[in-house]
């Protein structure tokens, strides 16, 4: 907004709209202060826009009806990314971690499953092995009993 030489606004209307500008920075502020998700990127544009409304097509707001957006930013204005687009590469990116986790945790999930299902496997194998040897010596425990009854009893 223009000022006079003595710093006061040129208008009623100029100042009204001043005043306003401050107070929305401040609820901004405030607002920052107690919380920590408020976002700054573009807090300028935002407060203009609510204070002022949106820009009309083709026009670089406090710049003049004669002065269009491609003269005061350049043809390559494009290049910048807005606040919303770079937002979205951040969801994307974050939601791209998200899935890359996912599937890590599904491998090692995975992964663990299987050395579970070998440890099985070798703890039921080493039952089969003691099970064998177990009913081996009951074999040999009844082939001695049945030589020492035949030693005690002689067949006549």
């Amino acid at each position: 907004m223009h000022r006079k030489k003595d710093g006061t606004p040129m208008t009623s209307e100029a100042a009204e709209i001043m005043e306003k500008l401050k107070d929305k920075k401040a609820k901004y502020e405030a607002t920052a202060s107690i919380d920590s998700f408020v976002n700054f990127e573009d807090i300028d544009n935002r407060i203009i826009n609510e204070v002022l409304g949106p820009e009309r097509y083709g026009r670089v707001r406090f710049q003049g009806s004669g002065v269009n957006t491609t003269q005061y930013f350049g043809s390559t204005s494009h290049q910048y990314m807005p606040s919303r687009s770079k937002s979205q590469a951040e969801v994307q990116k974050l939601k791209d971690q998200i899935v890359q986790i996912q599937v890590s945790t599904d491998e090692q999930i995975s992964q663990l499953r299987a050395k579970a299902a070998a440890r099985e496997a070798e703890a039921a194998e080493r039952e089969a092995e003691q099970n064998r040897k177990y009913n081996e010596l009951q074999l040999q425990l009844q082939s001695m009993m049945t030589m020492f009854q035949q030693f005690q009893n002689p067949p006549s």
